[in-house]
């Protein structure tokens, strides 16, 4: 964006007010049990549970505002999803609902019908949180092969009634608890029919139904895989690829007024619980000592038993003195190459009858689009019209992003290269809108755009880098299953280790890890 980001405070969340109040002075050194660098889902995660426990916990966020990839900050007076825009793990069972439940958040989730409204040059659907119902749609489709598309869906729901469960309980995930493995044994039966996707393509299982030669299924999987896996269905693992087609009816929706309003109701119950959450507070050191960590941080020193870093591998071995850095932080960096940044414009639309009075999600695919990124494939999440915590009445914000290949990002030589090509990728971007959602397109107002690098200023990933590490087909994507740590009493958590993507995901991540070490 052209320049600093700044943010506000909703009025929906209590206790925002004291967010902004200074931290003690900066001669302070403070010891704690657990330090969390980070304060985006996998960090309040973890803050969270160690609080519910008793644990003495600190979390250090650079930004002013909590959630990371999954925040909203302001411009003046106008608010925007800084990333992503849908979330699961709000229905009844789900680890969202429950702690919103718990702690009372002041948080209204919306539960939209369409979730999402998929448009291409040549068909439209409208998925439903209702599973049938969009399988129905897609089965009316001109030309549908309906026994086979059924007969996937089929399938792909049952491997996903497998996994999907474990997404909502902590215990349930690797390192597993008693109560975990419990759970696991009285349902071992079910897991035999994993083996026969692992180590496969969702191209190869398509292949097996027959659907590789319809257009409409094709675009479909690669549609999700891009925005849940950051692959395509050719080169994704299939068992994550046929879970991860199922968070569209997984208690999947729309936060109210923006993600921030749970990122801060999070900071709260991470508060109340007698854990510390200091926004504005860059970690700047790490060092190593005999019991755990000096911690430097811009305002204040800590002394940490350990230190959970919700951040990218680089990021931390740059932070960490006195210690040599490991191999698998470039390994790690090597593989974080192969994902994405985001080509990002932010929109405000002078509201008309033309658009859906609720929040509304759009997936649209560019006329003959050679591939899945690069402006080819937008996500457009516009704001609902009761959301006045976002903007005045008449207009309306809408995020609209973009996947951009790292390689190609890092790969050019300068500045104004980099520029040229941003340039390039948002061009594309607002052709595929003009062409897809003429009634976003020519209600804009204004416009902010946002590169890779700028992203990274608000969201603080080095290079604009999201989503983690893609999930392409192999027995790699296996490994990893119980937390290691990066350095003496050091942790990753968050999108960049298991269980990967999503912010359900990396919330669950963070709670695994706390419980290991905590």
């Amino acid at each position: 964006m052209a320049e600093e980001v700044g943010t506000r405070l909703g009025t929906g969340c209590v206790l925002l007010q004291a967010l902004q109040e200074s931290p003690p002075s900066a001669r302070v050194t403070t010891s704690v049990d657990t330090l969390i660098i980070g304060a985006g889902y996998a960090g309040l995660g973890a803050g969270l549970y160690l609080a519910e426990q008793g644990k003495s916990v600190a979390i250090c966020e650079a930004l002013k505002y909590p959630g990371g990839c999954a925040s909203t900050f302001y411009k003046g007076d106008l608010g925007f999803e800084a990333g992503a825009t849908l979330f699961s793990g709000f229905h009844e069972q789900g680890l969202f609902r429950r702690w919103i439940d718990r702690h009372n958040m002041p948080v209204e989730f919306e539960l939209l019908d369409p979730i999402i409204d998929f448009r291409t040059a040549d068909w439209r659907l409208q998925i439903s949180p209702d599973r049938q119902t969009t399988i129905d749609r897609f089965c009316a489709l001109p030309g549908a092969p309906q026994a086979a598309i059924r007969s996937f869906f089929a399938y792909q729901h049952r491997i996903a009634e497998v996994l999907w469960p474990m997404f909502e309980d902590g215990d349930r995930v690797p390192p597993f608890t008693l109560k975990g493995l419990g759970w696991h044994a009285g349902r071992a039966w079910k897991y035999p029919k994993l083996w026969s996707v692992m180590n496969r393509s969702l191209w190869s299982v398509l292949e097996s139904y027959g659907l590789t030669s319809y257009a409409p299924m094709v675009q479909y999987c690669n549609a999700v895989c891009q925005i849940t896996i950051q692959t395509t269905a050719r080169d994704s693992e299939a068992l994550f690829a046929l879970s991860a087609m199922d968070y569209l009816f997984r208690g999947t929706g729309h936060i109210h007024n923006g993600i921030g309003q749970l990122g801060f109701a999070f900071v709260n119950a991470i508060r109340a619980c007698g854990g510390e959450v200091s926004l504005s507070n860059r970690v700047k050191r790490l060092e190593r000592q005999s019991d755990g960590w000096l911690v430097q941080t811009r305002q204040r020193s800590y002394r940490a038993r350990r230190v959970l870093a919700n951040l990218l591998p680089g990021s931390i071995s740059k932070l960490v003195e006195g210690v040599a850095e490991p191999d698998a932080v470039q390994q790690y960096t090597e593989k974080l190459r192969q994902g994405w940044g985001a080509g990002m414009l932010y929109l405000l639309l002078k509201d008309h009858e033309g658009l859906p009075e609720s929040a509304h999600h759009y997936q649209c695919i560019a006329t003959h689009a050679p591939q899945l990124h690069e402006g080819h494939h937008i996500f457009c999440s516009l704001s609902g019209r009761s959301e006045r915590e976002k903007c005045p009445e008449g207009y309306r914000t809408a995020t609209v992003s973009t996947h951009i290949p790292m390689r190609t990002q890092l790969s050019l030589p300068n500045a104004e290269a980099q520029a040229t090509y941003t340039l390039q990728v948002q061009d594309c971007m607002r052709a595929t809108l003009k062409a897809r959602l003429p009634e976003v397109h020519d209600a804009i107002h204004t416009e902010h755009t946002a590169s890779p690098r700028t992203y990274q200023r608000f969201t603080g990933r080095p290079s604009g880098c999201v989503g983690g590490i893609p999930r392409t087909r192999g027995w790699h994507n296996y490994s990893g299953l119980l937390p290691a740590p990066l350095y003496p009493n050091l942790w990753m958590i968050g999108d960049t280790v298991f269980p990967g993507q999503s912010t359900l995901a990396t919330a669950l991540g963070g709670i695994r890890v706390a419980r290991w070490v905590g």
